[in-house]
């Protein structure tokens, strides 16, 4: 195979014309992990422990498979950016994590639950992988319960549930307060167990800033503690990355500020392949933002749908309070454009419908950026007590925000920036095409195709750490000769070097604009023209305005304090370096997509009724970016998507 780079970051990509192999096994997808599961090779139990495994995160994926591979009995390292494992961002998930178990008996299934995983994602995922995904999950909440996660419960001790978007079922667990947190501090138990027994060493406060390969394999990572400001390199025999999403490319995101594409993005550039960096997900319920001076966006959880009311004005210009406009001039526009589905529609369909109303003339708010979510009815068909006990932390959340209490007056919000479906690319075992590199949750392409639904996120994250690694990587660790690694082999000094040299480069530029200008900067032109709707145009002229800012950056920046100490302004400006290039790619990989599909919409590409409108012939398939250099066009490698389970066709919600 030959390929060729092309000159300029705008220019047609070059594909590689071997298609790239995900290594799905044969046979039914029904029984397809059963079969695989057993064909798998096993480690000794009393030869783990010679075994060395770094796993980078300590959310649900990362905490989740660093507490399974120490009980296990594997020599374990887990690395974390903040100062407790329990501190990771799936704390901030708020409203719960699907399952089938069919607790309500209103047609649930495993294979429904993959039916609308591959529907809501706009048949863009591996087929395999979201049937194993659906085929788990249930075994998460027996998981979880016997860890003693609080999850709702109905009178008669049974669990509770709920709908979320995308779904005519109730199939969401979710704990009272944050869901997320109390998974994690179910994953946080498990792996606080190992840290006590030994086989898990953490190291808090410890970043990874690339990644080490020897003889084409991964085998280390290199770190910074945030403390010291020492830069190190940590060997292993496998390295495992569980850090996050990339959302904060957006600048202002759902996401915590201290997340950050660092890991994934330093893989790429080792030669891991990054895919779909255009899948990117705007989440229907966040609060509208109110000025140049936020750094974040606060989620609302999307289990408020469940008996909010989605409503603007039906009249464009009409800016009256919400109490004076009569139920007559009130445009429910879920409802009646997707009957069958309404206010529950998937959240990329939600979300663009609200860019259409505030689009029109019928935003609300001070700054008509918003749209109602109004629960009037539902407090005077079901009373205020029975909303209260069911959401009541989200709207005294809020009301702490934003001064209005929403039991009185409707909540109002916007879409924003959340989970990226996009990531590293992974084959069916979770292995990156770089060995020995494998990577789990949002941080990898996931299973989720071109929209996640609601819930799901905390179900892959589960789903990766506690079932699907712990028996992937062991078949790579016996089916793989490893050697010992010279701690001073020349690829681990180049890598520290390599480190050390963006370090001394960020701090000596000496500017006078700050970091946070310049990821505002980058956040507005990501938002504007690869955000919730992009065109080829647009997407041009991004792909010439990054590149000017990241040279003005270059030029301008100060980062302040010095290299050997605790310093956030040297953090943030590594992370937004990687930033910079995780934006470029997101637009190319737009740009590159002449369709739209899921959270991908190309105004070029829509249906009459303004519907994301795919060209299944020509892009069914997973674009996997392999990086060329700074100054070169990646090169494209196609991961060609077959639906032999279920048939493609248009997405409805009507």
């Amino acid at each position: 195979m030959s390929v060729t780079t092309t000159p300029t970051i705008t220019e047609v990509p070059t594909f590689v014309e071997a298609p790239l192999d995900g290594r799905v096994p044969s046979g039914p997808v029904q029984t397809m992990w059963e079969r695989t599961k057993f064909d798998m090779k096993l480690v000794n139990p009393t030869n783990r422990r010679r075994f060395k495994v770094i796993i980078v995160g300590s959310g649900l994926a990362g905490g989740a498979a660093a507490a399974t591979l120490g009980e296990q009995g594997y020599n374990v390292e887990c690395y974390a950016y903040q100062d407790s494992p329990r501190r990771a961002h799936s704390v901030a998930a708020q409203g719960g994590i699907n399952a089938a178990k069919n607790y309500r008996n209103d047609g649930d299934s495993v294979y429904r639950l993959f039916y609308d995983t591959v529907k809501g994602g706009d048949f863009r995922s591996r087929e395999a992988n979201v049937y194993r995904l659906a085929e788990v999950s249930n075994a998460i909440i027996d998981q979880c319960v016997a860890q003693g996660v609080p999850f709702a419960r109905e009178y008669g001790g049974m669990l509770d549930n709920r709908s979320f978007g995308g779904a005519q079922v109730a199939r969401t667990f979710y704990a009272r307060g944050q869901t997320g947190q109390q998974l994690l501090l179910g994953a946080y138990q498990a792996l606080a167990r190992q840290i006590a027994a030994g086989t898990v060493k953490m190291f808090n406060r410890t970043e990874m800033v690339d990644l080490i390969l020897i003889n084409g394999r991964a085998r280390g990572i290199v770190v910074r503690d945030m403390v010291t400001g020492e830069i190190s390199a940590r060997l292993a025999d496998v390295v495992v990355l569980g850090t996050g999403g990339y959302s904060n490319a957006f600048y202002l995101s759902t996401n915590a500020k201290g997340c950050n594409g660092t890991a994934i993005w330093r893989a790429y550039k080792r030669g891991a392949y990054f895919a779909n960096a255009c899948y990117t997900q705007i989440h229907p319920t966040c609060i509208p933002p109110v000025g140049e001076h936020q750094s974040k966006l606060t989620l609302m959880s999307e289990s408020l749908r469940n008996d909010g009311r989605i409503w603007v004005p039906r009249a464009p210009g009409d800016h009256r309070p919400a109490a004076q406009i009569p139920e007559n001039e009130r445009y429910y526009y879920l409802e009646e454009l997707y009957p069958s589905f309404g206010n529950l529609s998937p959240r990329d369909i939600s979300s663009r419908a609200a860019k259409r109303m505030v689009d029109s003339d019928r935003g609300v708010g001070p700054l008509h950026n918003g749209v109602y979510l109004d629960f009037a009815d539902s407090i005077n068909r079901l009373g205020q007590k029975v909303i209260a006990d069911r959401y009541g932390n989200l709207f005294d959340m809020y009301e702490n925000i934003t001064g209005e209490n929403a039991y009185q007056v409707p909540m109002r919000i916007y879409p924003a920036p959340h989970y990226t479906m996009g990531g590293l690319w992974v084959d069916y075992y979770l292995m990156s095409n770089i060995p020995g590199l494998f990577v789990i949750g949002e941080a990898n392409f996931s299973d989720h195709g071109a929209n996640r639904l609601g819930a799901s996120a905390l179900m892959q994250g589960l789903a990766d750490g506690y079932f699907v690694l712990p028996s992937t990587l062991p078949n790579y660790i016996a089916s793989t000769k490893l050697e010992k690694v010279d701690e001073n082999a020349d690829a681990v000094k180049e890598a520290v070097a390599n480190v050390q040299g963006i370090t001394k480069r960020l701090m000596s530029v000496k500017g006078t604009k700050s970091v946070d200008h310049y990821h505002r900067e980058l956040g507005k032109i990501v938002w504007d023209y690869c955000g919730m709707s992009r065109t080829a145009e647009g997407l041009e002229k991004a792909l010439t305005l990054i590149p000017e800012l990241e040279a003005d950056f270059w030029e301008n920046v100060r980062v302040t304090g010095t290299e050997g100490e605790i310093n956030q302004e040297l953090e943030k400006a590594g992370r937004l370096v990687d930033y910079f290039g995780i934006g470029k790619l997101m637009c190319l990989d737009a740009l590159e997509r002449n369709e739209s599909c899921g959270g991908h919409f190309r105004e070029e590409y829509q249906t009459p009724e303004g519907e994301a409108l795919r060209n299944d012939e020509e892009y069914s398939y997973v674009a996997a970016w392999q990086y060329a250099g700074d100054d070169q066009t990646p090169l494209l490698h196609k991961e060609q998507l077959t639906f032999e389970t279920v048939k493609l066709a248009t997405r409805s919600y009507k």
